[in-house]
């Protein structure tokens, strides 16, 4: 599947890259940092009312360049769940609890004592019947060095596929399972509880994006157990390889953080990675989800 290993430049990049060079803003300056996803926005201050008009042209960008970016932004909690909710409504974690006093921000702490852990590809909470629309996290408290956040342009990935892999993938839905990462937290005598609680949900192998219209890749290691319509031993290689499509380096941008920036990503159209790599520094980080629909 693939035929070994690939090398020479992914020239489908190259109208992608070229249409987000030619985009425009009003109310903002942007400044484009990967080849298909990643941009960088400035001259605006999150902690004001922004109108209707900047709200919108900021949707835009994130439908165009998947995550944004935003530099020196010195929110409070409740500013952060303010400029949150201007996108819609904002979950409620399922089994995290609040610990910032705003029950829809969370905060994440590491330190010696709790090491980082999210550092393999994923979507965030595709476990869900309706995942997260998206997600806009607060860098708080940063180590010296590491820690960077990298992102992956799921619709690059499943462009670069091979025709005869879309053709394969095309109509197939995959089972997306919380016990597949988390069930190993879960004390025995709570297991079918919390089968209950988060039982498992059918996505879409290959999902449209409801606002751009563009095809994305829509499996992660994290939580998808089995591709379905075909035998075990298909899925569990065809979802190697399709997992593997993260991985590629040309799809995505590393993002190294510092005190009050913010990431705002698209958790349809891009997969994320969190290098757990400043272990003993303290990490701390506040995100704000928002809700989303069923992938279709």
């Amino acid at each position: 599947m693939g035929g070994g290993i690939s090398v020479g430049p992914a020239t489908h990049l190259a109208e992608e890259r070229s249409r987000l060079g030619e985009l425009t803003w009003s109310h903002f300056e942007v400044t484009q940092v990967g080849s298909t996803l990643g941009a960088e926005i400035s001259g605006i201050d999150l902690t004001t009312d922004l109108s209707d008009a900047v709200i919108s042209e900021i949707q835009l960008a994130l439908d165009n360049y998947k995550v944004i970016f935003f530099r020196d932004q010195d929110l409070t909690s409740d500013q952060h769940v303010a400029f949150a909710k201007r996108f819609g409504d904002l979950e409620i974690h399922p089994f995290i609890p609040s610990n910032t006093g705003v029950p829809e921000l969370v905060r994440f702490e590491k330190t010696a004592e709790v090491a980082g852990y999210e550092n393999s590809w994923h979507h965030d909470v595709t476990w869900r019947e309706a995942p997260s629309m998206g997600a806009i996290l607060h860098g708080i408290e940063l180590p010296p060095v590491g820690g960077d956040t990298l992102f992956s342009d799921m619709g690059a990935a499943y462009d670069g596929l091979p025709d005869e892999i879309k053709a394969q993938i095309d109509g197939l839905t995959a089972e997306h399972d919380f016990m597949k990462s988390f069930g190993h937290t879960v004390p025995e005598d709570r297991k079918a509880e919390t089968r209950e609680m988060f039982p498992i949900v059918q996505h879409p192998v290959v999902i449209t994006h409801e606002r751009t219209g563009r095809e994305l890749l829509y499996v992660n290691r994290n939580f998808v157990n089995r591709i379905l319509g075909i035998s075990d031993e298909e899925s569990t290689a065809l979802l190697s390889y399709l997992c593997d499509q993260a991985a590629t380096v040309e799809y995505q941008i590393r993002f190294h953080w510092q005190p009050h920036s913010i990431a705002f990503w698209d958790n349809r159209a891009v997969q994320h990675y969190a290098s757990s790599d400043y272990w003993p520094q303290r990490r701390v980080m506040e995100r704000a989800s928002i809700v989303g629909s069923r992938p279709r």
